[in-house]
C-alpha cells in the first residue's frame, strides 16, 4: 500500500497558508448577487443549479479563486472535477488571469478519469495490480472481448463483442462489480453476460491492465475496502467542486460522496434542465436529490441569462415546465426584447432544407431588415445525424459553406461508405477498393490471408478481384466457411449487376436490395450498440436520397462530386450539428429543423424509456433553444419520404408547448387543412393566427403555395389516421408460404407495415420488404 508519509507535512503547511491574512477580492464585484451568494458560501454543501447563459463557469471559477484568495484552502487541496479536459484547462486559466498570476500546483483539477489515473496508480496493488498498468484503447477492448467469446464458444453474430463491451460499460457507470450485477440485469442476457464480464476482468489483471471505466470501478472498491484510504484523502481533498453535476452517471455520484462524506465541502455545479445524456448512463436524478444527500445543503439558483433575449426564454420555459421531475427555475434577462421565436412548417424535409438554405443567404447579405450576419454566427441544430444529408446536399448545390461539428459529415459515415461501396460494386464490378471494404463486411469469414489470396490470385491472371476471387473459388482455392460466404457474395453482385436499368426494378428498390440480402442491414439490426439505431436511420436517409436521381450512376457520379468539391479552407461556415453536440455551445442565429412526432421527440427515446425518455427529449429541446443569442427559428415538415413511401408527420408536441406570445408563425395557410396541434395547446389556434399574421414573404414561402396549388397537402388528423390504418394492411397475410430471389422459400410470422418477418426454410428468420417477395403458388415451376 502506498505510504502517506507526506501527509503531516502537507497539513502543517496548509495551517500555515491558512494563517496568512486574506487579501482584498475585487474580483466579487463583477458577480450579480446569486453568483455572489454561491461563491461566499463556502462550507458545507452547496448546488449552485446554473440555468443556460447563466455564467456557471464565472461563478465556478470565482469560488476557486476565493477559496485560494482568502487562504482558505491551498491549490493542492481543491479537488476540482470536470468532463471535458477542454473545461478544465479552461478553467485553470480563468483561475490564473483571475489570480493574476500563474497558478502552481493544482494537480487535482481535471476530468474524473485523469484523476482517477492518478490515485489509482498510487494504490494499484489494492486492485491486484501494478503501478504500471496500461489503459486499454476500444479496438483493444474489442479484441480481446473477441478472444474471450471464441474461447466460450458463443456465436459471434449473437454476442457481437462491440455489443458485450457496451454491456459491461452499462455496468461499470453503474458501479456494479461482476459479482453485484442484480440477477435481473444478468438473467436478460442468458447469464453469460456476467460470465463473460467476470473473464474479461481477469483477463485484464493477469494483463496488468484496466478500462476506462475501471479508473472509476478501482478507486471506489478501494475505497469501500480500505477506511484508511478513503479517510487520508478526505483530509486532503477538503473542498471539493462538480461542474455538470447532472451529467454524472452512479459510479461517478458514489466516488464523490464517499470524498466528500466527511467535511461535506461539496459545491455542485449543473442544471437538471440539461441532462441529455441518460443514453450514455448520466442520471439525473442525481442532481434531483442533492438535498437529501446532504441535508442543510444551500441551494442557490442562478437564473440571470446573458446570453438570449426575454422571447427565446420565454419559449424554452414554456417547453422544460412540462417535466415533472425538475428542481425548478425562472431565467430572466435584461436584453432588449429582440424577435420572437419563429416557427414554420413546410411541405417536406427537402423544402425544409431549402428554405433553410435561402433564409441563411438571406441572413449573410442583411436582406432581413437585420444587419448582414457572418455565416460562422448560425448553426443548425438536428436531432438525429441522418437529418443533416438533406442540409448538406443543399449546400453543397448552393455552394454554402459549411462544418459538421461532433462527428463526420454524412457522406464520410462509416456505414454509408460501406453502402455506397456496395453500390459501387453493383454498377462497377471492377472496383477493386470498393471490393476490398465489403468484402468481409458483414463478416464472412475472409480474412487477412483469404483476401491475400484473392489478392494474389486477381495480380497472376490480370483481372479485377471480383473475377480473382471467382477464378479463386474455382480452383478450390478457398475453403470452408469463406469459401461458401465469397460465393454467395459473388453470386448477388452478378444478380444485382443485372438488375441495373431494369425497368420493373427501380433503382431506389436495388438499393433497398442490395443492403439487403448482402446482409448488411441486417449486421446493424443484430448490433446492440448506442450507435447501431442512428446508422440504420442514416442507411434509410441514404436509399431516400436516391429518389432525386434518374439511375444509381447517376447518384454515385454526385456523391463523388461532392466529395471532390469538399475543402477544409478557412472561411465563414454555417454549422451543422446535432443537439447532442451543441451543449455549451452558442450562437446568434439558431435554426432547429425536424421538430415532428417520432422524430423529436425521438419515437425510440420514448419506446425505450417512457416518461423518462420523453422528459429527456424535452431538455434536449430547452437546450437547443438556449444555445440561440438572437434569432431561434423552428421547423417541421408535413410529410417525409421513408423508404419510397410518402409517411404524414404531426407537429412536434413540443410545438404546443411554446407560449403563443413569444411566437411568429410563418407556415402558410393550408399546410395542415385547417389546424393542428393537441386540443387546447398553446398553438392550437395555429391557422386562424396564420390568415391575420404578417407572414414573412420569402421565397421558399411563395414557392410553397404555389406548390400547395399543385399537389395535395397532407389532410386534418382523423383523415391522416385513416390513411396511416389505410396504408398499414399488408397485401399478405400472417402463415401466408412466400418466395425469396436469395432466401428461398418461407412462412410470415409476422408483419409490420410493408415489412414482413419470415421464417425461412433455410435461411432462418429474417425481416424483408414486402415488395421483395411473392406468393409461393406464383412462382412458375
Amino acid at each position: 500500500m502506498s505510504s502517506f508519509d507526506e501527509s503531516d507535512a502537507f497539513e502543517s503547511a496548509s495551517l500555515a497558508t491558512r494563517a496568512m491574512a486574506a487579501r482584498p477580492t475585487p474580483y466579487l464585484d463583477d458577480l450579480n448577487p446569486a453568483q455572489r451568494e454561491a461563491v461566499e458560501a463556502l462550507e458545507g454543501p452547496v448546488l449552485m443549479l446554473a440555468g443556460a447563459g447563466t455564467g456557471k463557469t464565472k461563478a465556478l471559477t470565482t469560488r476557486m479563486v476565493h477559496l485560494l484568495n482568502t487562504n482558505t484552502a491551498r491549490p493542492n487541496e481543491i479537488l476540482a472535477v470536470t468532463f471535458t479536459n477542454k473545461a478544465a484547462r479552461e478553467m485553470k486559466m480563468r483561475v490564473g488571469r483571475m489570480m493574476g498570476e500563474a497558478v502552481e500546483g493544482m494537480p487535482w483539477l481535471g476530468t474524473f478519469h485523469s484523476i482517477c489515473v492518478k490515485l489509482l496508480r498510487r494504490h494499484a496493488e489494492l486492485v491486484e495490480l501494478k503501478s504500471n498498468f496500461t489503459i486499454l484503447d476500444t479496438d483493444d477492448q474489442l479484441r480481446l472481448l473477441k478472444q474471450l467469446v471464441a474461447a466460450a464458444n458463443i456465436d459471434d453474430k449473437r454476442w457481437p463483442a462491440r455489443m458485450l463491451a457496451g454491456i459491461i460499460d452499462q455496468w461499470k457507470n453503474r458501479a456494479w462489480t461482476p459479482d453485484q450485477v442484480p440477477a435481473a440485469e444478468a438473467s436478460a442476457y442468458d447469464g453469460k453476460g456476467v460470465a463473460l464480464y467476470t473473464q474479461y476482468q481477469t483477463r485484464l489483471r493477469e494483463l496488468n491492465a484496466v478500462d476506462f471505466g475501471d479508473l472509476l470501478l478501482h478507486m471506489e472498491t478501494i475505497f469501500q475496502t480500505h477506511d484508511d484510504v478513503l479517510e487520508q484523502y478526505r483530509r486532503w481533498f477538503r473542498y471539493i467542486l462538480v461542474d455538470e453535476y447532472q451529467d454524472t452517471n452512479v459510479a461517478q455520484y458514489l466516488w464523490l460522496r464517499l470524498l466528500a462524506g466527511g467535511h461535506r465541502n461539496i459545491c455542485c455545479v449543473g442544471d437538471d434542465d440539461q441532462s441529455i445524456y441518460g443514453w450514455r448512463g448520466a442520471e439525473v436524478g442525481n442532481i434531483l436529490r442533492f438535498e437529501k444527500d446532504f441535508p442543510g445543503a444551500t441551494v442557490v439558483r442562478l437564473e440571470q441569462n446573458y446570453r438570449s433575449t426575454p422571447h427565446i426564454l420565454a419559449a424554452a420555459s414554456g417547453v422544460i415546465a412540462g417535466n415533472k421531475d425538475r428542481l425548478g427555475k425562472e431565467l430572466w434577462t435584461q436584453a432588449e426584447e429582440g424577435e420572437k421565436v419563429r416557427l414554420i412548417g413546410h411541405w417536406d424535409g427537402d423544402e425544409e432544407a431549402r428554405w433553410v438554405g435561402e433564409e441563411i443567404e438571406a441572413m449573410q447579405r442583411g436582406t432581413r431588415g437585420m444587419q448582414p450576419m457572418s455565416l460562422d454566427h448560425m448553426a443548425i441544430l438536428v436531432r438525429a445525424s441522418h437529418q443533416m444529408r438533406a442540409f448538406e446536399d443543399r449546400f453543397l448545390t448552393i455552394g454554402m459553406p459549411y462544418r459538421v461539428i461532433g462527428g463526420p459529415r454524412f457522406y464520410e459515415r462509416m456505414e454509408i461508405r460501406d453502402a455506397m461501396a456496395y453500390f459501387r460494386l453493383v454498377v462497377s464490378p471492377a472496383d477493386d477498393l470498393a471490393f476490398e471494404r465489403v468484402v468481409n463486411t458483414p463478416k464472412r469469414g475472409l480474412g487477412d490471408k483469404a483476401q491475400q489470396k484473392i489478392q494474389v490470385t486477381a495480380r497472376q491472371n490480370g483481372v479485377s478481384l471480383v473475377e480473382g476471387a471467382a477464378l479463386l473459388l474455382e480452383e478450390k482455392g478457398l475453403t470452408g466457411k469463406g469459401a461458401s460466404e465469397l460465393g454467395k457474395l459473388l453470386e448477388g453482385l452478378r444478380r444485382w449487376g443485372r438488375l441495373v436499368g431494369d425497368k420493373d426494378v427501380s433503382h431506389v428498390e436495388l438499393a433497398e436490395m442490395v443492403l439487403d440480402e448482402s446482409d448488411y442491414t441486417e449486421m446493424w439490426q443484430l448490433d446492440k450498440t448506442p450507435e447501431a439505431p442512428g446508422r440504420l436511420e442514416n442507411l434509410k436517409e441514404l436509399v431516400k436520397a436516391l429518389e432525386g436521381f434518374e439511375n444509381l450512376q447517376g447518384f454515385l457520379e454526385h456523391v463523388s462530386l461532392i466529395m471532390d468539391n469538399e475543402s477544409e479552407e478557412a472561411g465563414e461556415k454555417v454549422s451543422i450539428m446535432t443537439l447532442h453536440a451543441a451543449k455549451g455551445l452558442e450562437f446568434p442565429a439558431v435554426f432547429l429543423p425536424g421538430w415532428e412526432d417520432g422524430l423529436f421527440p425521438s419515437q425510440r427515446s420514448m419506446d425505450e424509456s417512457g416518461v423518462k425518455g420523453l422528459e429527456e427529449e424535452r431538455r434536449l429541446a430547452y437546450v437547443g433553444i438556449t444555445r440561440a443569442e438572437e434569432v431561434c427559428t423552428i421547423s417541421f415538415a408535413g410529410n417525409r419520404r421513408v423508404y419510397g413511401q410518402w409517411q404524414s408527420q404531426m407537429p412536434s408536441r413540443f410545438i404546443d408547448e411554446l407560449p403563443e406570445d413569444h411566437v411568429e408563425v410563418l407556415t402558410p395557410p393550408g399546410l395542415y387543412g385547417g389546424g393542428y396541434g393537441a386540443a387546447g395547446g398553446g398553438l392550437g389556434s395555429i391557422e386562424s393566427r396564420v390568415a391575420e399574421a404578417n407572414v414573412y414573404n420569402s421565397p421558399g414561402w411563395k414557392r410553397m403555395q404555389a406548390r400547395s396549388q399543385q399537389r395535395p397537402m397532407s389532410q386534418p388528423q382523423e383523415a391522416r389516421d385513416m390513411v396511416i390504418d389505410a396504408q398499414a394492411v399488408s397485401a399478405h397475410e400472417m402463415g401466408e408460404r412466400v418466395f425469396h430471389q436469395k432466401f428461398g422459400y418461407g412462412a410470415i410470422i409476422g408483419i409490420e407495415g410493408d415489412k414482413l418477418e419470415i421464417d425461412f426454410e433455410k435461411a432462418g428468420v429474417k425481416k424483408v420488404v414486402a415488395r421483395f417477395v411473392t406468393g409461393a403458388d406464383d412462382i412458375p415451376f
